[in-house]
């Protein structure tokens, strides 16, 4: 199944798309079928169905917030002059720095280097503690595309993350949450301009998605909505004014953003 959030006629709400039939006569190939509420229980018709052309797709949460892994690639950790962490490194991004499809991410003044990192969302579906490994799937809603924006220069500079990944637009989400995604099948990949600068596959994540789950799950509480970027493979390269960056997860979908200059 897969879930979005969306804009209609100045308000929001959850849908679930579908791939209209051929001979339904449907305007559009998908269609959304807008929901009663949010997903995080009880999924419910409202009783609209609309072309997707119709509406705006949103990010497909705003998290609490965001729980980010660093070096859970070996290569990306190699590419960064060190090797994976024995436990997962855990950072913090603001629910403030989220935005969705097509929206701009915005270079601040402060930063002369920023860089995409192209990962799979994590989307928690129900709040919990202490989460066992073995039942991790059990509290998770679905699957998304995310691109962990970072400021590479202030990185170094401050010696921790919270600036260099913190700006607003800084965590695009989308398009939507896959609810059934075959993680081992999840090619992931990221393209500047139509030129493909990362290609990776969730498969050989450091530390899996039970684990982190569970590691991040024993610090703090998750609640429905909170995402987990599960960590980004090797590639990761800057992105200026004018270029479109779009990061796909095989089985979700494409999440493309425009970049654009501070005003």
């Amino acid at each position: 199944m897969r879930i979005a959030r969306v804009s209609l006629d100045g308000e929001i709400h959850y849908a679930v798309l579908h791939e209209a039939a051929p001979d339904s006569g449907a305007p559009e190939e998908t269609i959304v079928a807008l929901l009663a509420g949010h997903p995080f229980g009880d999924i419910a018709p409202e009783g609209r169905v609309l072309p997707l052309s119709a509406v705006k797709l949103l990010a497909p949460v705003i998290p609490s917030k965001i729980i980010a892994i660093g070096r859970n690639y070996v290569d990306h950790a190699a590419e960064m002059g060190g090797v994976p962490p024995v436990s997962p490194l855990l950072f913090l991004k603001p629910s403030t720095s989220v935005i969705g499809p097509d929206d701009p991410i915005v270079l601040p003044w402060q930063s002369e280097r920023v860089d995409h990192e192209a990962e799979l969302a994590v989307v928690i579906g129900r709040m919990c503690k202490d989460v066992p490994a073995e039942q991790a799937f059990d509290v998770v809603l679905g699957f998304t595309c995310a691109n962990d924006v970072t400021a590479r220069d202030l990185q170094k500079v401050d010696g921790q993350w919270t600036r260099a990944k913190g700006f607003d637009t800084f965590c695009p989400l989308g398009p939507w949450i896959e609810t059934d995604l075959v993680i081992e099948e999840a090619g992931l990949t990221c393209s500047v301009n139509g030129a493909v600068t990362q290609d990776g596959n969730v498969a050989d994540l450091v530390h899996d998605i039970p684990a982190l789950i569970a590691f991040a799950s024993s610090v703090m509480t998750l609640l429905p909505g909170d995402v987990i970027l599960t960590g980004t493979p090797a590639g990761v390269g800057p992105i200026v004014a004018g270029d479109t960056v779009s990061v796909t997860v095989h089985g979700i979908g494409t999440l493309s953003n425009p970049v654009v200059d501070h005003v």
